[in-house]
C-alpha cells in the first residue's frame, strides 16, 4: 500500500501540500483528483522520492521509496511520457531501465505487444506520437512487474480505442491485487474506472471515500467534484 502521513511541502510561504494524509489500498483503482495547482503532482513526486517534504512522510509498503532495492520491481510510475531520450529506440529505452534494476530483457518484446507497441519497438522514441509515448510509459511502469502503480494523467494523447484499452488494463491490474493510484482530470473516465477517490484542494484533503459514496444523488462525478471544490474555497 501507499501511505501519506502529515505531508507538507512548502515553497517559500506557499504550501503546495498542506498536512495531507491518506492511504491507497491494494485491489482497487484509486482516483487522485484535484484542480490544477491542488498539489497532486507534488504529492506523487514525494511518494516517488523525487522531491522531499517539508514535514511528514510518504511510504510504499511501509518504507520510503528511496530505500527500496531495485525500485522498479516494487513501484511502477508514469509521470511524464515525453521525458524520454528521443534518440533511443523504444526497446532500447526499456532495456536501459531494465539494466538499472537488474531486470531480464526477455520479457520486453512481449511487454511491447501488451501495450500495443509490438511493431514500434525499433522506432526512435522521438518519432512516436504522444499516445504511443503514453503506451511506452505504461510499459516502463510495468517492466518490473510491480505491486504498486502510480500513473499521472495516463490518458493524455490516447484515442478512444486507447482509452478503452487503458481502462481495461487498470481494472485487470487492480483485480490482480495491485495498488493502483491514478491522477486524472477526466471525470467521465474516472466515473467508470475508479473504485475509490482521494480529492484534494489547495494541498489539503477534501475527500477520501468510495466513489459510490462520493457522488451525490442526481449528480455526476464532475458535478459533485466541482461542488466540493467550490465548497472548500475560502
Amino acid at each position: 500500500m501507499i501511505e501519506v502521513i502529515g505531508l507538507t511541502r512548502r515553497f517559500g510561504r506557499s504550501a503546495a501540500v498542506d498536512d495531507l494524509s491518506f492511504t491507497v489500498n491494494p485491489g482497487k483503482i484509486t482516483g487522485f483528483l484535484g484542480p490544477n495547482g491542488a498539489g497532486k503532482t507534488t504529492t506523487l513526486r514525494i511518494i516517488l522520492g523525487l522531491d522531499r517534504p517539508t514535514t511528514g512522510r510518504a511510504t510504499v509498503n511501509g518504507v520510503p521509496y528511496r530505500t527500496l532495492d531495485r525500485p522498479l520491481t516494487h513501484v511502477g510510475a508514469l509521470l511524464d511520457a515525453s521525458a524520454v531520450q528521443g534518440g533511443r529506440r523504444a526497446d532500447q529505452h526499456l532495456q536501459w531501465l531494465a539494466r538499472t534494476n537488474g531486470i531480464s530483457f526477455r520479457g520486453i518484446n512481449g511487454l511491447l505487444e501488451t501495450v500495443g507497441l509490438g511493431d514500434a519497438g525499433r522506432r526512435r522514441v522521438g518519432g512516436l506520437s504522444l499516445g504511443m509515448k503514453q503506451r511506452l510509459g505504461v510499459a516502463a511502469a510495468l517492466l518490473g512487474d510491480p505491486e504498486v502503480l502510480l500513473l499521472d494523467e495516463p490518458l493524455n494523447g490516447l484515442d478512444p480505442e486507447g482509452i478503452r484499452w487503458m481502462r481495461g488494463l487498470l481494472k485487470s491490474l487492480a483485480a490482480e491485487g495491485r495498488t493502483v493510484l491514478v491522477s486524472s482530470h477526466l471525470m467521465h473516465e474516472m466515473a467508470v474506472t475508479a473504485d475509490h477517490l482521494i480529492v484534494i484542494g489547495r494541498g489539503r484533503l477534501l475527500a477520501d471515500t468510495e466513489i459510490t459514496q462520493f457522488v451525490r444523488p442526481g449528480m455526476s462525478l464532475e458535478d459533485t467534484f466541482m461542488r466540493v471544490i467550490e465548497e472548500s474555497a475560502p
